[in-house]
């Protein structure tokens, strides 16, 4: 239902934008450069959705391995303790709570393309136990906000992108993004919390918290040890050799078990591309109303105003240049990615604005894109809550990202 307004409005704040520069600036080109941004909104849709085809087949064949295995089953009584409590409707042992676990750990290793299968298997178990099919259930939305806030600890993506960029020292940005995507998710998962009247006091909920807290500390404190030059070399090999470690396992448990692991794959990766067929709808129809809201100019008047606000406020306002990708960063993660980089050739990727930009990008997810996703997938028509919990974990970060950025770099 927020979708359906949300859609109606960008589409709406779109054309009265353009009517307005026709009428007043005598601009009658914006109409066209709306039209055409529908279509290269709707190819990109189309373009991303057919990618993630491959992707989806292949790790969902994967998780089938892992299923039919055992390993899912045991991730599942690992994080039993703690997912019990933040996650009151799913039964003990099911299914669920390894794919959740499984997503949330590629998350954490910035791994975007494992960590979406993953969720969407996570998701289509959830909703086999939603009473209410179209309705998100509130598991659903804790799963929901715990992905859109991004919990990311080697965002392996954005130093590629850095050093890409020519930045002397691609890593610069990991402790800053560790920082301000710890408070996002932290946000996001109280925020949440709260309004389920989950009790946050309850024993293996703080124990797990404070071991959190505590492993990403020691973990900043261990790699601001390392020389600046072998953050990045350290982070891609932790990256890629967890990643094939868990493949591996998958496999040896499935033939410990006597399972046939080729055909266990094959079965996954059937339902791998029929999610995926079942996403392009939904992502087409997302992204065309984020283009449309970009082409017409409201995003460049958005920042434009907040800039005119912190001026008149005496406060310094060089991180509004890096504002863009905050903006984008709910609606579209290509987009965001896309600002991100424009900002590091436009400023330097070794400026202030260029390295902010990257923390934002690492921040938090795309929670527009998740959310049309992840409930796109199973049909759910009413998310509830879950989008202003998203955006509030996206605020959060963004406001930390701001922060850490003036205290690292500024």
């Amino acid at each position: 239902m927020i979708l359906n307004y949300i859609w109606i409005g960008f589409l709406l704040i779109a054309f009265v934008i353009a009517c307005i520069q026709w009428i007043f600036f005598g601009n009658p080109v914006i109409f066209t450069d709306l039209l055409n941004s529908t279509f290269d909104s709707a190819k990109t849709g189309f373009e991303i959705s057919l990618g993630l085809t491959g992707v989806l087949s292949l790790w969902l064949g994967i998780m089938k391995i892992g299923e039919n295995g055992g390993v899912i089953a045991f991730f599942s009584r690992i994080v039993a303790p703690f997912f019990s409590k933040i996650f009151p409707g799913i039964p003990k042992n099911h299914p669920a709570m390894g794919s959740i676990f499984m997503n949330i750990s590629a998350n954490m290793l910035g791994l975007d393309n494992a960590a979406t299968p993953m969720g969407l298997k996570a998701m289509k178990e959830l909703q086999e136990l939603n009473p209410e099919k179209e309705k998100a259930s509130n598991p659903m939305i804790m799963f929901l906000v715990l992905n859109t806030s991004g919990l990311t600890l080697i965002p392996v993506s954005i130093m590629v992108y850095r050093a890409q960029m020519g930045a002397a020292n691609p890593s610069d940005i990991f402790l800053p993004i560790l920082l301000a995507t710890f408070f996002s998710t932290l946000v996001g998962f109280v925020s949440v919390a709260l309004i389920q009247k989950i009790n946050l006091f309850q024993k293996a909920i703080l124990l797990t918290l404070t071991g959190l807290t505590g492993g990403i500390l020691g973990l900043m404190h261990l790699i601001s040890k390392l020389p600046r030059e072998e953050m990045a070399q350290w982070s891609n090999f932790a990256a890629a050799f967890i990643l094939l470690s868990i493949i591996v396992s998958f496999v040896v448990m499935a033939m410990i078990r006597r399972i046939n692991v080729f055909e266990s794959f094959i079965e996954g990766a059937k339902e791998g591309f029929n999610v995926a067929i079942g996403i392009i709808p939904y992502m087409i129809g997302i992204l065309v109303a984020i283009g449309l809201f970009r082409t017409s100019g409201a995003m460049t008047m958005i920042v434009d105003g907040i800039r005119w606000l912190v001026e008149a406020s005496g406060m310094n306002s060089d991180f509004v240049d890096a504002l863009p990708t905050a903006l984008m960063k709910p609606l579209s993660g290509s987009g965001a990615r896309g600002m991100m980089i424009d900002a590091m050739k436009t400023f330097g990727a070794d400026s202030f604005v260029g390295r902010l930009t990257s923390i934002i990008q690492g921040s938090t997810e795309t929670t527009f894109y998740v959310l049309a996703v992840y409930f796109g997938s199973v049909g759910i028509k009413n998310s509830r809550y879950a989008l202003g919990c998203g955006l509030l974990a996206d605020l959060a970060g963004i406001i930390a990202a701001v922060v850490v950025g003036y205290i690292f770099f500024f």
